[in-house]
């Protein structure tokens, strides 16, 4: 049987399509190996920037588990936003930061965000800092700071800017954040 070329083209556009419309799990299924849907949403959270279309994002997608695979087996380490920290830390700095780094910087960012008087309820001071440097890693280390004052919400949120930076092997990372806090509650946490 030979089919044309305008039916064969039509066919490829269909299963393009139909690819396209479902989701990466069931598009790679088996290629995840048994990782669950959560964390490899997670670990997409860590992947830098987008590629242009579909096409190149299955291939990445294929190729960044590949390459995750192989550091495994070396041991080198791939690192997580770990959930309980999400309030706190920024996806583009926890995904350079193992789990206990990433303690480190959401207490840093805990400490700096603290608010004056003795019931913790004023406002930060602009300029207050505090930095941290790594238990596992000798060349990772961080700073949380607050930058300055962010407008707040119709709902009477009380918002602040931090910056954070952290040092990985020489390379810095910075990542602003609004943070806010409802009116009487002493933590702030990132506003989305």
């Amino acid at each position: 049987m030979q089919m044309t070329l305008p039916l064969a083209g039509s066919l490829v556009a269909s299963l393009a399509l139909l690819a396209t419309s479902l989701p990466a799990q069931a598009q790679l299924g088996g290629l995840l190996r048994g990782r669950n849907a959560v964390q490899a949403a997670t670990v997409e959270g860590c992947a830098s920037g987008s590629s242009s279309n579909v096409g190149s994002r299955i291939v990445g997608n294929l190729l960044g588990g590949a390459a995750r695979d192989a550091a495994s087996r070396a041991g080198v380490s791939s690192f997580v936003p770990m959930a309980e920290f999400s309030d706190q830390l920024s996806t583009a700095i926890a995904c350079k930061l193992d789990p206990e780094e990433q303690q480190q910087a959401a207490d840093a960012t805990l400490e700096a965000t603290r608010g004056t008087g003795e019931d913790g309820l004023g406002a930060p001071v602009i300029g207050t800092s505090s930095s941290w440097q790594s238990n596992t890693r000798s060349d990772v280390s961080g700073t949380s700071t607050v930058v300055g004052a962010a407008d707040g919400s119709a709902d009477g949120l009380e918002c602040i800017t931090v910056s954070d930076v952290i040092i990985v092997s020489g390379e810095e990372t910075r990542a602003d954040k609004r943070m806010c806090r409802r009116p009487g509650s002493a933590r702030y946490s990132i506003a989305v």
